[in-house]
């Protein structure tokens, strides 16, 4: 089988989804399973729900509204002669009861777990509405709820995957020589509650699947033609890469390479699938293959920028020297408070730490912190990673720009900045 997967940015209107249907036509459908993500910046209009759900229940209706407007302005777009009357108005109206029920009768104070139950309609509304207009055109496919499927920890908006399970589950229940549809991001706990895989976490679906069923490829279908060595919202003259090999591309990903999901090439590279970046535009051409070989063609400098990082600096207070024993602690702290790190650089009695505060915790970290060291921070910081730099690539970088800290190994600069 092959796995494609659509983002949100390429179902974010009709003219969107009548486009992936194009896409399919032009490079087939048999065998193939779909992973579509929320449609256009729906997960940030249920991330406002939320917010409104806890902290402004006044504005909890209209907030609602908003994405009911939204979904149901696509499908008059899209079924224009059914006068809402095709089966897939009843199907919307149901996901948009059941939210409503949730929102109404939740008992749970947990904000995690009631992100992971509301969020996830962006991905069943999408997949509802796609499905449907297919087969109204006349592509017949299968509607799967992913969360049959992938099965989870409970580690809400950043669960861990019970492969075991998942396996088992795929294996026996995806029949193949058929088109199947299924949300990205979403999978399921013990209890059969949602939970999220992480943001942008609909790649890694497209892997799972991939990996439980061995399939062909897995393509990301992007609004860019493929893999860039640079983003080129923030650099000029962005290049094409047309190969990267598995090792080089994890990490990129590591270092925050926004095209690629950092868990989604472990499971594809210990099988060998190759993973294709293509561009949803113009579908035939090659776009960037991601694949055993070559480690970059052509070798060329590649920049990575992480925004609203915050760089994290510690000093004991007594001149005594930061060691192993007090690094472990440091970092025990970071993990137990979800701050993800991207550069340590550490000397006698000092130790700074690059971090994204992703869940909002990095007060409550700076207040433990204090007891033990002094602190100093800088927020809304941006770093700045160079794989095979040159002088003139960490030159362009640097420019105008007051550099907090920098560090160099053989093939990586990094370079925290204040811009």
């Amino acid at each position: 089988m092959r796995i494609f997967k659509f983002g949100g940015a390429s179902v974010k209107d009709a003219n969107g989804i009548k486009n992936v249907f194009s896409v399919l036509e032009k490079v087939g459908h048999e065998d193939t399973l779909l992973v579509i993500s929320a449609m256009g910046k729906t997960t940030n209009a249920l991330e406002i729900v939320i917010k409104n759900y806890f902290d402004k229940s006044g504005e909890l209706n209209s907030s609602l509204q908003d994405v009911r407007k939204y979904h149901n302005q696509i499908l008059l777009d899209l079924f224009e002669d059914e006068e809402q009357e095709h089966e897939v108005f009843f199907a919307v109206n149901s996901h948009f009861a059941d939210l409503e029920y949730f929102l109404r009768s939740n008992k749970s104070p947990n904000y995690n777990f009631v992100y992971d139950q509301v969020v996830g309609y962006g991905e069943l509304l999408s997949t509802t509405i796609l499905s449907h207009y297919f087969n109204y055109a006349g592509l017949k496919n299968n509607w799967i709820d992913v969360r049959n499927f992938i099965k989870t920890d409970n580690n809400y908006r950043d669960a861990d995957v019970n492969w075991e399970k998942t396996q088992q589950l795929i294996s026996k229940g995806i029949k193949k020589r058929a088109l199947h549809i299924t949300q990205g991001f979403l999978g399921s706990d013990e209890n059969n509650f949602t939970t999220t895989l992480g943001r942008e976490g609909s790649d890694y679906t497209a892997a799972i699947f991939a990996y439980c069923l061995n399939a062909e490829s897995v393509t990301i279908w992007k609004d860019v033609p493929g893999v860039m060595n640079a983003d080129p919202r923030y650099f000029e003259n962005a290049v094409l890469l047309n190969q990267i090999s598995y090792r080089e591309a994890i990490e990129l990903a590591f270092y925050g390479a926004s095209v690629i999901h950092p868990k989604t090439l472990q499971p594809l590279q210990k099988k060998e699938i190759p993973l294709f970046v293509k561009s949803f535009v113009n579908p035939l051409l090659p776009g960037t293959s991601v694949s055993k070989g070559t480690d970059l063609e052509p070798k060329i400098a590649c920049f990575i920028v992480k925004k609203n990082q915050l760089l994290l600096s510690l000093s004991s207070i007594d001149f005594s020297f930061i060691m192993e024993e007090n690094i472990s602690e440091i970092f025990a702290l970071l993990h137990q408070y979800k701050l993800k790190t991207s550069l340590i650089q550490n000397s006698a009695i000092s130790f700074s730490v690059c971090i994204e505060d992703k869940f909002g915790n990095f007060n409550e970290v700076k207040k433990i912190l204090s007891k033990k060291f002094k602190v100093s921070y800088n927020e809304n910081v941006s770093l700045f990673t160079i794989r095979h730099f040159d002088d003139h690539a960490a030159k362009m970088v640097e420019k105008d720009k007051r550099v907090l800290l920098k560090q160099v190994s053989r093939e990586t600069m990094q370079i925290v900045a204040k811009e």
